[in-house]
């Protein structure tokens, strides 16, 4: 499989790579710039640290996923899971989904990834466990917005969107089983 991810990753591969750590370094930089133009924006080295490590777990988790193989599908698969992630933790540490940031119901979200980390590991990052991970964390994630709901926190458009995400990445990572049943990999 190794020699498969170098070979069919190639140049394009390789642009990709490029382009996501590019976007990175532009985005971990974006706040510096915003402070320069509005006061509002007054972050601290220790924002500036958690949000690198925000972005470089991103797209750590992502180069990872884009060397396993150069199926486009599980590519961008792991490019919608990996950003809807990125985006529901990003969201959680600003402000905070259900109510401000220091809700402690807010803590359910981190189970919604917990199912992720724990599913691949489990599917062995294997495309069809990967669509049934996908799968679970729409169910858990829908399971949060019913809690929060329970405590009278008004959540289901934001988690229509991310139960959308959850589920795209799923069709994309069923979509990349086919393809290797197909290749007979």
């Amino acid at each position: 499989m190794a020699e498969k991810a170098e070979s069919s990753g190639g140049r394009r591969g390789r642009r990709l790579r490029i382009a996501v750590w590019s976007l990175a370094a532009t985005l971990w930089l974006l706040p510096l710039a915003a402070m320069q133009f509005t006061a509002e924006m007054a972050w601290t080295a220790y924002d500036f640290v958690v949000w690198g490590l925000m972005l470089l777990v991103a797209c750590g988790t992502f180069e990872l996923a884009a060397r396993m193989t150069g199926n486009t599908a599980y590519r961008a698969a792991a490019g919608v899971a990996v950003a809807a992630a990125f985006i529901l933790v990003w969201m959680n540490l600003a402000v905070g989904v259900i109510g401000d940031e220091d809700n402690p119901l807010n803590l359910l979200f981190g189970g919604v990834l917990a199912v992720g980390v724990i599913g691949a590991v489990l599917a062995r990052f294997r495309p069809d466990g990967m669509a049934r991970t996908l799968i679970a964390m729409a169910v858990v994630q829908a399971g949060v917005a019913v809690a929060a709901q329970a405590y009278g926190h008004f959540t289901w458009v934001l988690t229509a969107v991310f139960v959308g995400l959850w589920l795209t990445s799923a069709a994309l990572f069923r979509k990349a089983a086919r393809d290797a049943t197909l290749a007979g990999v």
